[in-house]
């Protein structure tokens, strides 16, 4: 066996994968740490050197892939995508580069390429991506008309206001960024009832006519949509990987089956 072959046979242990997994949810705490103040004043030099000790496993681990896989190590995106999180932390850091440094926290997702089970949930929300485009045009085109509707009805000089009303409105619904915003706020539900839709039947009494329809169509219809596109790719993910677990089996299977056979033949 080639030392190519050994080294990828190593880095493909379980045991191999569980220890990178405990390096990265320790990273994690590790920057984590780096957000307290009082923390770094203490002990700033030792939580600075276990983040280089963990980023130099990364380094390493990802040269022995490279090693190991050669070019093949390109045609796996989740391999790419550790690349691109290593190399994004070794970026030196200065002032002008502060949002580089808080991007190391990127490499507790990789978590994601190491276990399999949350690879499993993205490639599902991957694979519902074509699916979800039409549902997102779909409601692109709800909040446009929405906001156009909300804008000139709510939005659009309001005679019978107060001054308090009429500036309230105005910031909720005066142009069609502020109805959009408004109407994503409705839409997660957030204080929607109380915070914006009673004070306008204050004064359109009938206001309700509007909000309770683009709720319903938005909230409880499209965006169970997309959970459900979400849920039926993981659900096929799945289902493909079970059936070839099985196929691998079944070959397995016959395998030993052809040898015993020729075994018999041969006595």
């Amino acid at each position: 066996m080639s030392f190519r072959s050994r080294l990828s046979e190593f880095l493909d242990r379980a045991s191999t994968r569980n220890a990178i997994t405990g390096v990265i949810l320790f990273n994690a705490f590790v920057l984590g740490l780096e957000t307290s103040e009082t923390i770094m004043a203490e002990a700033g030099t030792l939580i600075r050197a276990l983040d280089i000790a963990c980023l130099s496993v990364f380094v390493i681990e990802i040269l022995a892939k490279l090693i190991a896989h050669g070019g093949r190590f390109f045609r796996s995106g989740w391999n790419i995508f550790d690349f691109v999180i290593v190399g994004l932390s070794l970026v030196p850091g200065s002032q002008t580069l502060s949002v580089l440094r808080a991007l190391r926290i990127l490499r507790v997702l990789r978590v994601v390429s190491v276990m399999p089970r949350l690879r499993r949930v993205v490639e599902g929300f991957l694979t519902a991506l074509p699916g979800m485009a039409s549902v997102f045009l779909l409601m692109t085109l709800i909040f446009y008309i929405g906001a156009v509707m909300a804008t000139k009805l709510f939005g659009m000089g309001c005679p019978a206001c107060t001054p308090e009303q009429a500036a309230l409105f105005e910031e909720w619904f005066g142009t069609l960024g502020r109805s959009a915003y408004s109407l994503f706020q409705i839409m997660t539900l957030e204080s929607w009832s109380m915070g914006i839709v009673r004070p306008v039947m204050e004064v359109y009494p009938y206001a309700w006519a509007f909000f309770v329809p683009f709720i319903l169509v938005t909230t409880f219809a499209v965006v169970n949509l997309v959970v459900g596109l979400i849920v039926n790719s993981m659900q096929d993910a799945h289902a493909e990987e079970a059936n070839a677990a099985t196929d691998s089996y079944r070959d397995q299977v016959l395998q030993r089956l052809e040898a015993i056979e020729r075994r018999l033949g041969e006595k």
